[in-house]
């Protein structure tokens, strides 16, 4: 074997922040950095929340934490980042940018690097169309560069204005989930302990309390749904919180939801284990995905979700392991949410369904090794150029 073949690929990972930041962009990347680095030699540099910089190995990975000023429309402030994205891609074979981030498209961009770039496109800027505007052209320049663009599903292709643009150069790599490590937790009641009647269907939803989660919706949808609890995992701005508990107070719906606000891993993916049936009602692209939905199946339970544009439909299909209703659309949700709950035998055919199709399509090793194998791909194809 020669010393090239030998040779471990060292891969630069770059993102806006990392662990113990919480989110699901951030969950990909330490799953991702942790176990790529089981063969290959992974650095990953991010951004602070705010503070000075510093050096940390996390579950054995190098991890650099660029000085910020700060968080300012959802992108980090950091001028270092750009001295250290030069010094450290340097050092790398490959580069895998997880997007959106324009700070790391400028830092790329002005770095002088030739190696190998491959971007993992989250899901569009929606909110910020202003900002979107002035950063449009630097983001076009960008993705003219670099050599692969590896999304979650077609949807985030189709739905894209900008993807679109560049379909030549996408990739279809599903998110993963370790099935063993979620189905191996210990089952505990933990949403039957504060159901107030034993004979209610469990209802859950899981997310951050924010505009494009459609929570809203699903409030004035579960008015007119029966024999049904409603569990709300999550939290939000105090002012959203306000209204959702004012919303369910107002609908003399106190006693039918719940609001149990961030759960441990543990015990969230117990109250996954612990429902009947999963939602998410999202209205907006900003639900590019939807993790949650694996997490839900992992567990044989049918979801009920939304037919958006985005990845979100591709995950938990229509009549085949849930239910998908028009975004915003109460009756309809209240009708799929009222359908599952009346009809045992169905939640327990989608949820079979669901189960079988994690297993299939989303084991969290099988994704890994499609990563590694682009990644691996498009360093060894710049070498060669």
């Amino acid at each position: 074997m020669s010393e090239q073949e030998q040779k471990k690929l060292r891969i630069l990972q770059v993102n806006k922040a990392y662990f113990p930041h919480i989110g699901g962009i951030e969950s990909l990347v330490r799953t991702f950095s942790r176990e790529l680095n089981r063969r290959a030699e992974v650095q990953v540099l991010v951004c602070q929340e705010k503070g000075k910089g510093e050096e940390r190995t996390v579950e054995g990975v190098p991890v650099h934490y660029a000085s910020s000023l700060g968080t300012y429309f959802s992108c980090p402030v950091s001028f270092s980042f750009f001295r250290k994205f030069r010094q450290m891609a340097k050092q790398a074979d490959v580069v895998e940018i997880h997007m959106p981030f324009p700070l790391a498209d400028a830092a790329c961009l002005l770095s002088g690097y030739r190696g190998a770039v491959v971007v993992a496109w989250h899901s569009d800027v929606v909110r910020q169309k202003k900002l979107m505007r002035l950063y449009r052209p630097l983001l076009l320049r960008f993705l003219r560069r670099v050599d692969c663009i590896i999304v979650a599903t077609e949807g985030h292709i189709t739905s894209s204005p900008i993807l679109t643009q560049f379909r030549e150069k996408c990739r279809v790599i599903p998110y993963g989930i370790d099935v063993a490590a979620y189905r191996s937790i210990e089952r505990k009641p933990i949403l039957r302990q504060i159901q107030r009647n034993p004979e209610t269907v469990r209802v859950l939803f899981v997310g951050r309390f924010v505009y494009y989660k459609g929570i809203e919706v699903l409030l004035h949808a579960f008015v007119q749904v029966h024999g049904c609890e409603l569990f709300l995992v999550g939290h939000g701005t105090p002012e959203m919180e306000e209204k959702l508990h004012r919303m369910a107070e107002m609908a003399q719906m106190e006693t039918r939801v719940h609001f149990l606000g961030n759960l441990s891993e543990e015990d969230l993916r117990a109250a996954f284990a612990d429902c009947d049936i999963f939602v998410l009602p999202s209205v907006a692209n900003s639900e590019a995905f939807g993790i949650v939905q694996q997490e839900a199946m992992v567990y044989g339970k049918p979801v009920i979700n939304t037919s958006l544009p985005t990845g979100v439909p591709h995950v938990s299909l229509d009549g085949v392991t849930g239910i998908t209703v028009p975004p915003e659309d109460v009756p309809a949700l209240a009708q799929a949410i009222q359908k599952l709950a009346d009809d045992k035998a169905l939640r327990e055919q989608y949820g079979r369904a669901a189960a079988k199709r994690v297993e299939e399509e989303y084991e969290e090793a099988d994704v890994v090794e499609k990563v590694y194998a682009t990644l691996a791909e498009f360093a060894e194809r710049r070498r060669l150029s």
